[in-house]
């Protein structure tokens, strides 16, 4: 009978996991409306920033799955590492919060140490964050041989994922706008603004890192292989170039890398669109539009262990993508029709289900992602002996990271066209304050048009153009079925040779 994780291993992963995705939304969300529209940074820097920081981490994800791949302890090769990555994490994410305000009126030896600050800060953020997100999908397929359970447990990573990071991706800026309002009197807007976003990134910040720790303490690894033999990166490196299967999901998450953008914009577009930058309350449209979003998601990635039990992943995967591409070139569409009107029952009513069906598609791709990729790794034992768990799983945050870096250069790009950029934004922010509707008046039309194009069109080129690689799938649902049957017959007959019960 295939060995499989406990129920108190599975719900204390499941708020590992939502932890770390928190702490993941608070850089990923909040950190890039810091930097732009709180501490003013150039948008052009922003970019580069985020860019090179997230190149960077992605080349050195395989690394880190090669070191941990190479791992043997009486604890397995994965949980070493996520007994010290929250840690490392807390103290990186503090870091980058805590930073001047960028302003053509400083001296640019004092602009040069707020970018410098803000590139360092980022880049040790991501070396901590690696340590930890490797070994924590790279566990998954360790904890469980059966099948339904891993696909079950890696279904419910995806929704605890999403739901930690987008509740911080709701939450963070309005509430750090609320917060602000208490330091406002005292040191002004700018200022204020400043210490409410770094109050309450520091507060969430703690709470996500105790949530994290919990995947160290209480995880168990009980797949395991005869192959013990290191391999140097290098090798790890040809490995995923050369499993076929994997490579294809590996390319067609990189094409997809402009969906992100809606990521890095979409918080920027409801706090100046439905809040003129907090002046007025926005937060019930970011739970009505974001939470449609979510709620696609999770219900499609709580479909999907089923509907795999029905109809194969690939064809799955490639439906729901194309699926996913309608709704985003929609609301292009829908704000050309009402660009000034979206808080309308018309406007709220068609972005929620346009939302609801773009969370339908997208959440059922990212979740068949991880499914397969532990496919993949099966593919690989059965053909090689060797099982890559951390080194696969770390080309799915490859994919992120990557997707991070392209999405942030393309709505840099986009920002610094309209000039909502530095003191450009400080300017925007300023005559929000005073009264103007970001909605409603004429100066702000081309940054208007410019969210929503950003939060549209990119995403659905990306996505169509990811089908391509995905046409013949070298792994299809049968063959895998196939090869773990023979996989889980090894194992026995290895355990009873070797009296190992694990």
């Amino acid at each position: 009978m295939p060995q499989t994780y406990t129920s108190k291993e599975k719900y204390t992963f499941i708020i590992a996991m939502f932890g770390q995705n928190m702490l993941y939304g608070i850089i990923s969300t909040g950190l890039t409306y810091y930097f732009q529209s709180v501490i003013f940074i150039p948008a052009i820097a922003v970019s580069i920033i985020f860019t090179a920081a997230r190149v960077w981490d992605a080349l050195k994800d395989p690394i880190m799955g090669s070191i941990v791949d190479s791992t043997h302890t009486k604890f397995g090769k994965c949980r070493p590492y996520l007994f010290y990555a929250p840690s490392a994490v807390f103290i990186a994410t503090i870091l980058c919060f805590v930073n001047g305000i960028y302003s053509s009126e400083n001296a640019v030896s004092a602009n040069i140490v707020i970018i410098a600050w803000a590139a360092i800060s980022y880049l040790l953020w991501g070396f901590a964050y690696t340590a930890g997100d490797v070994p924590l999908w790279g566990i998954i397929p360790l904890m469980s041989e059966d099948e339904k359970d891993r696909s079950g447990l890696l279904s419910l990573a995806k929704i605890a994922g999403a739901l930690g990071g987008g509740g911080v991706m709701i939450a963070i800026v309005p509430v750090s706008q609320m917060v602000s309002r208490f330091f406002n009197n005292q040191y002004g807007n700018t200022r204020g603004l400043q210490y409410g976003v770094a109050a309450v990134a520091i507060t969430l910040t703690l709470l996500s890192s105790l949530m994290f720790q919990l995947a160290g303490v209480f995880t168990r690894e009980r797949v395991r292989t005869a192959d013990t033999k290191k391999r140097s990166i290098l090798d790890n490196f040809k490995l995923m170039l050369r499993c076929k299967p994997f490579r294809q999901l590996l390319i067609s998450g990189i094409v997809r890398s402009p969906v992100n953008v809606i990521t890095v914009v979409q918080t920027t577009l409801f706090a100046y669109y439905f809040g003129d930058n907090g002046r007025t309350s926005y937060i019930l449209m970011m739970l009505l539009i974001g939470g449609a979003n979510f709620a696609g998601q999770t219900f499609s990635m709580l479909l999907v262990p089923k509907f795999t039990d029905r109809f194969s992943k690939e064809g799955i995967y490639r439906f729901s993508t194309a699926f996913s591409a309608v709704p985003y070139i929609l609301i292009f569409v829908l704000y050309l029709i009402a660009p000034n009107t979206l808080n309308s029952a018309f406007g709220i009513v068609g972005l929620t289900v346009l939302m609801v069906c773009a969370g339908l598609g997208m959440g059922a791709v990212n979740v068949l992602t991880s499914i397969m990729i532990a496919d993949a790794i099966d593919y690989e034992e059965y053909h090689t002996y060797y099982r890559p768990d951390a080194v696969f799983f770390s080309g799915q945050s490859f994919m992120v990271k990557l997707s991070s870096g392209v999405a942030a250069i393309i709505s840099g790009i986009g920002y610094a066209i309209v000039g909502f950029s530095g003191d450009g934004v400080r300017a925007v922010n300023d005559a929000l304050y005073n009264g103007a509707s970001f909605k409603a008046d004429a100066q702000f039309e081309k940054i208007r048009m410019m969210m929503f194009f950003l939060c549209s069109i990119p995403p659905a080129i990306g996505i169509i153009l990811s089908l391509i690689p995905m046409r013949k799938y070298a792994l299809p649902t049968k063959e895998h079925r196939r090869i773990l049957a023979e996989l889980q017959s090894r194992r026995q007959i290895r355990n009873q040779v070797t009296g190992d019960s694990e």
